[in-house]
């Protein structure tokens, strides 16, 4: 794609779920569509209609099966976070629609157990689970999106 075409995408809107356990941990989980151990936290597109927070329940259920009964919705970031996507992604990821994401970031208690969470959902994403430092996020993050983990984490993480 050229630099040109590239700068004419819009960016998408999008909610991550910033999910604690309220012991200084948050939800992350592992991509089954990337090669390597790619983490991250739940998020996802906002549909038409929708608010920050129930794009943010939404994609939490239907990434980790985690209903709005097994969580507490405590705070979202004031504004949008925003990356770009690596040149050699754009044109390949959400056909080429995007050139990369805006996300409001909704912090979450989770109030239910390890044994409520289920990746086998109608479409799994994940692989695999962990309960993470924001520190060890950030350093399994892939590397365009980290800027954002940051940033949320700045905001938010005083909560966790």
């Amino acid at each position: 794609m050229t630099p040109d075409r590239t700068a004419a995408l819009p960016y998408r809107p999008c909610v991550g779920v910033m999910l604690t356990d309220g012991r200084g941990r948050v939800f992350a989980a592992q991509r089954n569509d990337m090669d390597g151990a790619a983490w991250q936290m739940p998020q996802g597109g906002i549909d038409a209609g929708e608010t920050v927070t129930e794009a943010a329940l939404r994609e939490l259920a239907e990434e980790t099966g985690i209903g709005p009964d097994l969580v507490q919705v405590e705070a979202e970031t004031a504004g949008w976070l925003r990356y770009d996507l690596p040149e050699d992604l754009i044109g390949k990821v959400w056909r080429g629609r995007w050139r990369g994401q805006d996300q409001k970031w909704v912090l979450m208690r989770f109030l239910g157990s390890d044994a409520d969470i289920r990746l086998d959902t109608d479409h799994p994403e994940f692989s695999a689970f962990r309960w993470m430092t924001p520190k060890d996020l950030v350093a399994a993050i892939v590397p365009f999106k980290r800027g954002v983990y940051e940033a949320a984490f700045a905001e938010l993480g005083d909560r966790l």
